[in-house]
């Protein structure tokens, strides 16, 4: 096992429409306004920003994003990440029942820390840091939730940790 490689795999559950749920996950600036997480976000390019990341634990990251696909079709936003975490991260949208009301966002991330600090603390910290991970993730299905139908409702959210 490494210590200081991620995987990351969660599935959330959301009473809206994939079209307007791919739409506010394509929208990163507005992050900010319902991942308490998400501290900050700016344009840097084209396909471009940073984003400020700061969950339970005493630390923030800065992290750099490169749109690498953005395909509505498929329900597919996919993003190379580099800095205080170097990897990718993915959200694929799907409908979810027959109506077209629900959907299925499947989250899954693969990084590596770039942060010093962190790669030293992995092997004592691995499992605090999946934990924090885990948490920020569960406020991002509920901030989500609650943006896009003005309550979190009875939407379920089930998410695994890889190695």
């Amino acid at each position: 096992m490494d210590p200081n490689h991620y995987r990351f795999r969660g599935v959330w559950r959301l009473a809206a429409p994939a079209p307007a749920v791919y739409a506010a996950l394509e929208d990163v600036r507005s992050y900010p306004l319902w991942w308490p997480e998400i501290l900050e976000v700016r344009e840097t390019g084209a396909r471009s920003g940073r984003a400020v990341v700061r969950a339970l634990l005493p630390y923030r990251l800065v992290i750099d994003l490169e749109a690498q696909r953005q395909d509505p079709a498929a329900g597919v936003l996919e993003a190379a990440m580099r800095g205080d975490l170097d990897g990718w991260s993915r959200f694929t949208v799907t409908t979810d029942g027959p109506d077209g009301t629900r959907c299925r966002v499947l989250f899954e991330e693969d990084v590596r820390p770039g942060k010093p600090l962190l790669r030293r603390l992995a092997l004592p910290l691995h499992l605090l840091f999946r934990a924090n991970h885990a948490a920020m993730m569960r406020r991002g299905r509920r901030g989500l939730a609650a943006y896009l139908t003005g309550g979190g409702g009875d939407d379920d959210e089930r998410g695994t940790a890889n190695r």
